[in-house]
């Protein structure tokens, strides 16, 4: 071999490795893109789309697709289908914005895009997600004592003042509502940063640091007035000390900082105060009306009118449902409608299942099931109910609880179709399916 030839090889080898650490990091910006706002996240997503095209075109359109794939292929076009339907057959002059049904199927492909990039790059071990857990965990701790800035200055450090009365603090999003949300997403990779990157670092630093950021995100969440938010992070730290062997000791002390936290800040602080009690009553009367199946009462909670409104608005368009984005037009000329009533419908249901239902039928639900089942049966029932090689996968841990968090049914969410959501759960479901593909355990 002469030097030619091994000045070439180091030349390629030093371009791999360039290639690896720049879709890391353009992975590793997601969670600051959240903070930017949607225009940052579709460049964002837009580059590591294109950049993985550009290094692997050949590679990534000869890779084999399993029935899992091909179930998420269907999805995406059951989406452009229904909406070229919905656009010439079913389009009324009622619906100023009926192009919207075809431009966005289209536009929504870039997540199944997102999705193949994020399944190659990961199976083919091609980046690091190291730069991702550390810019996860500085973003969360970043917008929670901004929250807590907020919270005694009436503004955040950029000089967003403090949402309404004060009963919801939004940090960095300014009059977004959704600081809590944040957390609850991207927090979870905190606990696992040191334990899995960083094992040098003593268990006794360890034991300190966790709990630590444990009473940082909580404290952060319940300032920001998320109430869901709030709620799911409980649901996603109880599920892991409950499933994870290592931390099954730490239930009665989650249990005890929680109540203390929780205690001393709803009783010290009365906008908390107020605005749990609110959910309490909120929660009451949705029990008392669902129980009595009286939907169309005038005193129903928002979010159960929300809920209820999906129905007949669904049934226009039952098996191939309406198209994305369109139930905010079709809610509005749905059968028996109440034009006197002061809530007539909102943008969307407010939660996942009923949205998707009425915006790609019967068959975009079904197949969504079938493929979140599918997922849920080779993550969580192999890693943790089954001796299959993923039980020593720790990686995959925080990816298995927050898809599990995220697709939860019982819950009030924003649009399923909405930038951010859409893009949050494709880059948690291809980072999985890309770890499941390094296992080899997914079925062909």
């Amino acid at each position: 071999m002469n030097i030619t030839d091994i000045l070439i090889m180091h030349f390629f080898s030093n371009l791999n490795f360039s290639k690896s650490n720049y879709l890391s990091i353009l992975l590793s910006l997601i969670p600051i893109s959240f903070v930017a706002g949607n225009l940052i996240i579709n460049i964002n997503i837009l580059m590591l789309l294109l950049s993985t095209l550009i290094f692997y075109k050949k590679d990534i359109f000869s890779i084999k697709y399993y029935f899992l794939d091909k179930l998420i292929f269907s999805f995406f076009i059951l989406v452009i289908f229904t909406g070229f339907i919905n656009y010439y057959f079913f389009k009324s002059d009622e619906i100023v914005s009926y192009l919207v049904s075809p431009l966005k199927s289209i536009l929504f492909l870039k997540y199944l895009g997102l999705y193949i990039a994020l399944r190659y790059i990961i199976e083919k071990n091609l980046i690091s997600l190291k730069l991702f857990f550390i810019t996860c965990a500085c973003s969360s701790i970043f917008v929670s004592f901004d929250i807590f800035y907020q919270f005694f200055h009436g503004e955040d450090i950029f000089g967003l003042k403090t949402v309404g009365i004060g009963r919801k603090l939004s940090g960095p999003f300014g009059d977004e509502l959704i600081a809590g949300g944040f957390i609850q997403r991207f927090s979870l990779f905190s606990f696992f940063l040191i334990p899995i990157f960083f094992t040098k670092i003593s268990n006794n630093l360890s034991k300190f640091i966790i709990p630590l950021l444990f009473i940082i995100f909580l404290s952060a969440i319940i300032l920001s007035g998320n109430r869901m938010p709030m709620l799911l992070f409980i649901f996603l730290i109880f599920l892991i000390v409950v499933f994870q062997k290592q931390t099954r000791k730490f239930f009665f002390p989650f249990i005890l900082i929680f109540s203390i936290i929780f205690s001393l800040i709803y009783n010290f602080n009365q906008e908390v105060k107020v605005n749990f009690n609110n959910l309490n009553r909120q929660i009451i009367s949705m029990k008392t009306l669902i129980l009595a199946k009286d939907f169309n009462n005038y005193n129903n909670t928002t979010y159960l009118r929300e809920f209820s409104t999906f129905y007949e608005t669904w049934l226009m368009n039952k098996y191939i449902g309406g198209g994305i984005k369109n139930f905010r037009f079709y809610c509005h000329i749905r059968p028996k409608i109440d034009k006197n009533s002061k809530f007539i419908c909102n943008m969307h249901p407010h939660n996942y299942y009923l949205e998707i239902l009425t915006e790609t039928g019967i068959l975009g639900l079904l197949i969504l099931l079938i493929i979140f089942s599918i997922v849920l049966n080779n993550t969580f029932y192999r890693k943790y109910f089954s001796k299959a090689s993923l039980q020593n996968n720790n990686l995959i841990i925080p990816f298995i609880f927050l898809f599990i968090v995220e697709i939860f049914p019982i819950k009030s969410t924003g649009s399923f179709f909405t930038t951010g959501n859409t893009t949050y759960l494709f880059i948690i479901l291809g980072i999985l399916v890309g770890l499941l593909r390094k296992e080899n355990i997914i079925e062909k």
